[in-house]
């Protein structure tokens, strides 16, 4: 037999939630309490009483507030290196590479003062750099070092490793020969971390100081490596970018042809700008030489890309055309036999172009466009007009294509002007907007009394002036 025992209680189903005070002591501080009200029966059929519960929650809510704290600090931290690991990756120079260390470098671990020591490879020596914590005198002795001096930051360079120096003592002690060097006493420990891993070609170093002794555990010092490694990473492409650069950059001007002088009865000038995309070089050209008969071939064109192999393509075509011109007295043949040569050599490109022979003595003009951009016409009376060449699509995609071409007078005192798309074509311009705007500048251009290239650099200051995006070129011919 079984039952409940006499004299005992229970609690009924009836109970409140428990519910969180919080209130100030004598001292400043903060208690917290949980309170939660029962209903319980006395006995066995005996009456119901109301009870409290009250449960002093200080020390867990203590370590709750500061667990969360913690894992605040930690999110922060983290988003800080997350974005640090950013900076480095999109560096686009070094210049902005050293900005995003030296505002960085030490507030990520807890430092006082940033240096950034680059090697320079033509005189073996350090170019240093620091934050506006360091004084500039000793920057300066930093300046200037090469790998053989005895000094940690040396040493990191060449050997890839890192020096966490915790005080004074510990630097005497093991850099013993460095002792007397001016930036000996402008710190009391630092951590060095070379851009470069073990075995590898050295590049430089960054260094942390601290005004106070500084132990680094072992995962500062492993994201100390890892954020160095990478910022090594960024300058090595950094610098292989600009190397290229300068490559496309040399390749690009030596093709571009000078122009000849003295021309009798015609002003001729060309101006070319590289673009502010990818390598900053293109595939733009122009060209103007006298042919075996007197005429002047003049031509102008864009081919696909802006890179070191779009340069060299630009200057395969223009190459092409110089040899074909001479042996051919029309200027659509020409661009004929250019397209059907790109065709036989598989080019991986294509390009556009616009080809002119002028014959200075009458002024008449053969015109021919293999998908060019449209001539543009001005007169000194201030008017001017776009003229559309007939032609054919743009060279080394169709074979079989014939060109065609026509023929027109131009008159004294009047100018053509040959540009590729990146003048009269921009991010809020259209190609009719941008054609009515240049033909527009050079009339008034004409009508000022400007010569060929006074009116080439109006075009071309005008094309910066919206910002283009795209490398341009111009060729201004005018009759006199």
């Amino acid at each position: 037999m079984t039952g409940r025992p006499w004299g005992g209680s229970r609690s009924t189903a009836a109970q409140s939630p428990w519910v969180s005070l919080r209130f100030r002591t004598e001292n400043g501080g903060w208690h917290h309490m949980t309170c939660q009200i029962r209903r319980i029966q006395l006995g066995y059929g005996g009456r119901e009483q109301v009870f409290g519960v009250i449960r002093d929650d200080t020390r867990l809510e203590a370590g709750r507030r500061k667990a969360l704290a913690k894992l605040a600090a930690e999110r922060q931290r983290a988003g800080e290196i997350a974005e640090f690991s950013a900076a480095l990756i999109t560096a686009a120079s070094e210049q902005e590479l050293r900005q995003v260390v030296l505002t960085r470098v030490a507030a990520t671990f807890g430092g006082t003062g940033a240096m950034l020591m680059l090697l320079d490879d033509e005189t073996g020596c350090l170019r240093a750099s620091s934050d506006a914590s360091v004084d500039p005198r000793q920057v300066d002795a930093m300046g200037g070092l090469s790998l053989d001096d005895p000094v940690p930051v040396t040493d990191a360079i060449r050997t890839g490793r890192p020096h966490f120096i915790p005080n004074h003592e510990e630097f005497i002690h093991l850099w013993p020969q460095a002792v007397g060097i001016p930036w000996l006493d402008s710190f009391t420990a630092l951590s060095i971390a070379p851009l470069s891993p073990v075995g590898a070609h050295p590049l430089g170093a960054w260094a942390v100081t601290y005004d106070s002794e500084h132990h680094s555990p072992p995962d500062e010092r492993a994201l100390m490596t890892t954020l160095a490694d990478l910022a090594g990473q960024a300058l090595k492409r950094i610098r292989l970018q600009q190397a290229r650069v300068e490559l496309a950059t040399a390749l690009q001007q030596h093709m571009l042809p000078t122009l000849p002088d003295h021309l009798p009865g015609l002003e001729v000038a060309a101006r070319y700008q590289p673009s502010r995309d990818g390598l900053d070089i293109g595939g733009d050209w122009y060209d103007a030489f006298v042919m075996p008969g007197g005429a002047v071939a003049l031509e102008i064109g864009d081919s696909q890309g802006h890179d070191v192999d779009a340069a060299a393509f630009m200057g395969q075509v223009r190459t092409s055309i110089r040899a074909i011109a001479p042996h051919e007295p029309e200027p659509a043949t020409v661009l004929t036999r250019t397209n059907e040569l790109l065709i036989t050599m598989n080019a991986p490109r294509f390009a556009s172009c616009t080809m002119l022979y002028i014959d200075p003595r009458d002024g008449q003009v053969t015109g021919t466009s293999a998908g060019h951009v449209p001539l543009l016409c001005a007169r000194g009376d201030g008017s001017s007009d776009v003229r559309e060449l007939p032609g054919g699509p743009v060279l080394g995609v169709l074979s079989g294509t014939d060109y065609l071409e026509e023929t027109f007078v131009l008159e004294k005192g009047t100018a053509l002007v040959m540009v590729t798309d990146g003048v009269v074509e921009g991010p809020g311009l259209t190609l009719d907007a941008g054609l009515e705007r240049a033909g527009t500048l050079v009339a008034q251009a004409l009508h000022d009394g400007l010569n060929a290239e006074a009116v080439a650099d109006r075009i071309l200051d005008a094309a910066v002036a919206v910002d283009h995006l795209d490398d341009v070129a111009v060729l201004v011919i005018k009759r006199t």
